[in-house]
């Protein structure tokens, strides 16, 4: 029986696996607003999980995967082949849609498990103990 959630990568472990394989994409699935005013991590694709103004887990989301695979992004046509990276504020969205891409029939699914600002430390801020900003990898905001 094939494992029902993705493999957890850090944020470190994530660029690398990133910059070693080519064929590898890394999907943001925040919402647009946090996408754009939050930042995301360099050259990530942005197929938001759920988003405004409903909140609602975007029913096409498995589809806009598909689409970004065979639509040329990739050069690689089978989704079975891509390794796709997923994204969230702290790893939790992400590991979501991580367990949707495997039910159907995804095989190389990976889950940056502290997500581009991390946890919220004592504070409550975030970007301060973890995540890909904490880790000082390569990001943009609009």
């Amino acid at each position: 029986m094939p494992d029902k959630s993705p493999r957890s990568l850090t944020p470190k472990q994530a660029w690398t696996l990133l910059q070693e394989n080519p064929k590898s994409l890394l999907v943001d699935v925040r919402s647009n607003m946090e996408f754009l005013f939050v930042g995301h991590p360099a050259g990530a694709v942005h197929i938001p999980w759920i988003d405004e103004p409903d909140w609602t887990i975007n029913p096409h989301f498995v589809t806009d995967i598909r689409k970004l695979i065979l639509g040329g992004i990739s050069d690689h046509h089978s989704e079975a082949n891509v390794p796709i990276v997923l994204i969230c504020r702290s790893g939790k969205r992400s590991l979501e849609a991580g367990e949707l891409l495997l039910e159907n029939g995804f095989t190389d699914v990976y889950n940056v498990s502290e997500g581009f600002e991390g946890e919220l430390d004592e504070h409550h801020h975030r970007s301060s103990q973890g995540g890909w900003r904490f880790a000082d990898l390569p990001w943009e905001q609009c």
